[in-house]
This record gives structure tokens, sequence and C-alpha cells, in this order.
């Protein structure tokens, strides 16, 4: 996780590498290994004030001089319209992610090394700077913050609103620029001077390739000056808590035990195994008194969809079962008319139900988190009365038209909603309409089903059981004579459509094979996997659409609607090969030889992992080469299913399994 001098000093290149500190309560830190923010989501202290809602960027940035008798130089690094001014990355030696964000830079006779973390469980993020070696005398940094105070999908322009008085205190020193925020608490062993100024017409350039507004302007307090002695290190806390002090050596001590024992806990030597068990960290985050997952960063927060699919890699694989136990009855706790919430909003509204499909991921959960944890009582405490209520709704009906069919398949038909994980709508245009019958929402309740069984045969209810049993039988049946399309060789995307049944060559059947073992026989499943492999499958995950297809979109990138149109037409998705993986060894065998082939499959992550956020898995990537990553660059799910399908099904950690990455 090192990017050496040449892609340091390489601006677009440092660019296009993003670093990523999260504090377990939905705030972070971020921003560009070139130290320049590209995006409006870069800031250096972002913090949630509802857990893990409501973020606000507090403190955006940094301006840090170095001055050194004839040889003054930057560290940091700022994109204007049509400027760059300082160029801090050209001093750049080297950066490292581990234990957290380090930069190296060196001028003439001086080294640096520049530090930034955000402590777990802290609205706060710790910024140190030290001398690496010996050198001159009269070393002075000056360090000037750059403020804002508002929502984290807007941005800041210059006004006269700002309230510009500091509270100045011996080693430290409070901001509030706006009411209704949190005061800024900087701590600090410098010396501050006050002098409020404004830095405008910052640009973001991931915002003007997005078609959205790059432009902000920054409010600018005062600055710091640290006098820089070999052997002391220059130390700045930024936080919104109120505290008396802040002993940085204590907070940055815990904090490396705390990432060294997550470190040590990873029981394997596999390269890729240990970077995705680490990154799996980054997406648990506070909600209220229980824990919940943060779908993907930087602009995502909890999603139903997303964090049941990626609950068993993130918490279940490594061990964290009391994690997913809160998990579960945080979304039990908001269940309604049969379904769980799709997503909580950012701040201030009631959460939205609109997917047919998160309920149905959550009841998977249920069954994989049981299967690990051996937790019955939990189980039939948190769990046991959703899942029920869960299975009711879907057969009686609940919103958009999702219901039971007499044929014992789950359909929907409301007009123009999209319902499933395929949901871009542009204005009133649903890009990729799903009414019907889906595919994978079938093997969803099918396998809903079979844990319900489960569960009703454990808590003594057989009546209950075997009512889910006849249901079972009753999809089974349907499904294998309506769903395989003998033409291509493989599933429909979706049958009973408002226009019939749709062949689009898509990977949501994957499912049909990966969850259950009576939708589809042997054969037919060797021909998905097959056909699959050749048309979707890429380096970095599964395509959404074959490329052959008209529709077939190989680039996302532009504007809003250009990207919306392209999302799930063809557009990679990674999180997919964790089904495709699962799919491959249940329909070939769990020999060595099949384990080995399918490890194959996820190996082009490994150098993603030093790509786009360093440390982590992008939500999607182009559908052509070179499968440019795209969208956010950090994807809970990204991480969770490859990860799951490492250790499930590959065996990645299993005694006598040939380990050769």
């Amino acid at each position: 996780m090192k990017i050496d001098s040449i892609r340091c000093q390489d601006l677009d290149r440092a660019l296009s590498l993003e670093w990523l500190e999260t504090n377990g309560r939905g705030g972070y830190a971020s921003g560009t290994v070139a130290g320049a923010n590209a995006r409006r989501y870069h800031a250096l202290l972002l913090v949630a004030r509802h857990p893990p809602v409501d973020r606000v960027v507090m403190v955006n940035h940094l301006e840090e001089w170095v001055e050194a008798g004839d040889h003054p130089f930057p560290l940091s690094t700022n994109l204007y319209r049509g400027a760059v001014h300082p160029e801090g990355y050209r001093h750049c030696e080297g950066f490292s992610a581990v234990p957290w964000p380090t930069w190296r830079y060196a001028s003439h006779d001086i080294q640096l090394e520049r530090e930034v973390l955000c402590p777990h469980g802290r609205d706060m993020v710790v910024v140190r700077w030290r001398l690496v070696d010996n050198a001159p005398p009269g070393i002075v940094l000056r360090v000037r913050p750059m403020l804002s105070g508002r929502d984290y999908h807007a941005t800041h322009h210059e006004n006269s609103g700002v309230h510009s008085q500091a509270t100045i205190e011996e080693g430290q020193v409070t901001w509030q620029p706006y009411d209704g925020l949190p005061p800024v608490h900087a701590f600090h062993n410098g010396q501050y001077r006050h002098g409020p100024d404004w830095y405008r017409d910052v640009q973001y350039r991931i915002e003007l390739e997005r078609g959205l507004d790059p432009v902000e302007d920054w409010w600018s307090p005062g600055e710091w000056l640290f006098t820089l002695i070999p052997g002391t290190a220059a130390e700045l806390v930024l936080t919104t808590e109120s505290l008396p002090s802040v002993d940085v050596g204590q907070v940055m001590a815990q904090e490396r035990r705390r990432r060294e024992g997550m470190q040590e806990s990873v029981p394997t030597d596999d390269r890729l195994t240990r970077r995705l068990w680490t990154a799996t960290a980054a997406y648990l985050a506070q909600r209220g008194d229980r824990q919940t997952v943060i779908a993907g960063y930087p602009w995502f927060t909890d999603w139903g969809r997303d964090t049941f699919i990626g609950l068993p890699g993130l918490c279940l694989v490594t061990g964290r079962y009391d994690i997913a136990r809160q998990v579960i009855e945080a979304f039990a706790s908001q269940l309604s008319q049969g379904m769980v919430p799709n997503r909580f909003p950012d701040v201030g509204e009631q959460p939205e139900y609109n997917t047919i499909d998160a309920s149905l991921w959550f009841v998977h959960a249920v069954g994989r988190y049981l299967h690990y944890s051996r937790d019955l009582a939990g189980v039939r405490q948190a769990a046991w009365p959703a899942v029920k209520q869960i299975l009711e709704g879907y057969r009686r009906g609940t919103r958009f038209g999702i219901r039971m069919d007499d044929d014992g398949m789950i359909m929907s038909g409301a007009d123009g909603a999209q319902l499933t994980w395929m949901d871009a709508k542009i204005g009133d245009w649903v890009v990729t309409p799903r009414q019907g019958k889906p595919v994978e929402i079938q093997a969803l309740w099918v396998r809903a089903l079979a844990v319900a069984m489960e569960l009703a045969t454990r808590f003594d209810e057989p009546d209950y059981a075997a009512q889910c049993l006849g249901d079972r039988v009753r999809a089974t049946e349907s499904f294998r004579a309506r769903f395989w399309y003998q033409t291509g060789g493989y599933l429909f995307d979706v049958v009973d459509g408002r226009t019939g049944d749709d062949a689009s060559l898509r990977p949501n059947q994957i499912y049909a094979v990966a969850l259950d073992d009576q939708l589809v026989t042997e054969l037919q499943a060797r021909q998905v996997l097959q056909v699959m492999k050749e048309r979707l499958l890429t380096p970095v995950g599964l395509r959404t659409l074959a490329p052959e297809d008209i529709r077939f979109r190989a680039s996302y990138h532009g504007g809003v609607s250009e990207r919306d149109g392209a999302y799930h037409q063809g557009t990679v998705w990674p999180f997919l090969l964790g089904p495709f993986v699962t799919a491959w060894v249940k329909t070939y065998g769990a020999s060595s030889s099949v384990r080995c082939e399918a490890r194959t499959f996820l190996d082009g992550l490994l150098d993603h992992l030093d790509e786009a956020c360093v440390g982590q898995v992008s939500e999607i990537f182009d559908g052509q080469k070179p499968y440019q990553a795209r969208g956010c660059c950090a994807q809970a799910w990204s991480v969770a299913e490859p990860l799951r399908a490492l250790i499930e099904d590959i065996g990645i950690i299993r005694e006598g399994l040939p380990v050769t990455h």
C-alpha cells in the first residue's frame, strides 16, 4: 500500500489516487495522494451530526508551507480554475496508507513526514508533522486551515454571514463559522495568528467530470507557526468534541494498537484476503445505540440492500457476530408492511421503502447469521418475527404491487418504480425496467422460504414450516418451467413483464445458481456459467449487459443523465464476483483445482487495491478495457462479496489449501 515518488510527483496520477479515513460514526477524512481536494466530498474534518447521517464538512483542507531559509517549499496542493497552487506534490517522495495516510516530503536537506488519522469512535482528525532526519535549525511550518461548514453534498461560496471571530487560548483555538453548526476546536502545539481571509475558486476536478458544480470558496480564519525540531512533532487536532485537552501521543498509540490488532486477527497470509479483510472495518458505523453498514464512500449512507448483501462478508466471515446482530436488530426495528427500509435518508426524513429485494436479502442474512453464530435465542427474539412479517407481506401483497402470484413466484407491477438493484432513473424514465418477475427475486424468494422453513422447524412451528415448504416447491416448479431461455442457453432476466419475457443477458441470473440447488439443473448451471464467463466476466467484476446488446454502454462518464443511463447497461460491478465464484464452486465441485481456478476470477482486484481509493474497492468500472474505476471510490459490497467468496467458497483460510497469491 505504498506509492512511490514517480506516481506521487505525477499530478494526474496522484490526483487519481485517493485515501480514506473513517471514524465509525459516519464521518471521515479523505483526499488525494497529491494533497489537493478533487471532490466536494474530500475533507479533513467531516462529521455526522446524527451518526451515521446529517454529514457536514467542517474543515476542508490545510495549506502548508515549510520556511527554510532561502529554500521555502509547500507541502499542500490546490487546484484552482486555470492554476495549480501551491505545488507540494512536486516534493512528495512517497505515500503509505498503513497504518494511516502518511506522506514523506523532501527538499534540499530537509525530509519531513506528515500523518493524518481519524481515531475510531471520535469526531476528530489528528495531523502530525515531524522531521525525519537531522536538519538545519530555524525550520518553520506554516499551516492555514480552510473551513466551510456545509452539507457534504453541497458547495460553499463567499458570503458575509460567516462568523469571523475566534476564541483563542493557550494551545487551543475555537471557531464557529455559522449558527446551527458545532464549533470546531483546534488543539495545537504551535503559535496561532488570527487573520481571516477567503480562498476563492477552488476547483474540484472530479465534480467537473461528473457534470456538477465544481467550484467552491473556502474561509480561512488564520494560521499556525510550528518550529520544527528533530525528535519533536508538530501536532494539530481538529474536532467538534468539547474537550479540555487532547493527548495526541496517547490518541495515536491507542489507534495504532487497534489497527495492529485488526491486522494480527486476519487468519491468513493471502494478500488479497488480508487487504479485503482490513478494508471491511471502514463500513461499520454507529446508528443510535446499534451498528449499521455504510454502503459506500464518499456519498452513500446505510442502505438495506447493500447492508444485507454485504453483511456476510463484512461481519460473518470476519467473526463480528455481535455487530451483525445489531445490524439485523436495527433494520428489523424499522420493518413496515413486510419491508425493511431501502435507505435511511441523510437527515430529517422517514426511511424509504422502495425495493423488492432488500427484505429478502434481510432474510438471507438472518439465515447466514444463524449458521455462523449459532445464536438461536437471538434470532428467535430479534429476527424471527421480522422474517414472518416479510413473508406474509410478500404473500398477501405490499407496496408497489409486490406480491406472490398464483404460480408462487414474486412479481411487482408499479409504473415508474425501479425496485430491483438495477435502479437508475432519469426523470420519469426507468433506465432498466424490470417489472414482472425478475430472476434474482425468485431465487431470493425461494431462499427466504428455505430459511423460514428451517427456523420454523427449530422453533417448533410445524404448520408454518409446511406452508413455507409448499410455497417453495410451487415457486421452484414455476421457475423451472418459465425461466430457461433455450435459444441463448441461459435464464431470462424477467418473465411476465409488461412486454413479455426479457432475454437480455444480464448477471442477475447468477443468484439462481448461487443461492439454491434446485432452480436449475446441473447442465443448465454449467451453461449459464460458461455464457457469463465468455460475455460478462471481466478482471474486476461482471458486466451488467452483454457487449453485443445494442443498449450496451462501454463507459460510465459525463453528466448525471449520461452516467445514470450507463449505470446498469454494461457497467461492471465487482460485488457480483462473489456470487459468480459461489456458483462456480457449487457447480463444478470444491476440488482444489476448481477452487484455484475460481480464485483467478478475483485476481484483478489485488492490483485495483492500489488504484483509485488505496486499500479499497470501487463501486463500478467501465464495461470495456482499461476498465476505468468509477462511482464511489470505496464500496461495501465490492469488498464484502469477494472476501466472503474467498473464505466460504475458495476456502483460503482452510488448513492445507494451496495459497499461490
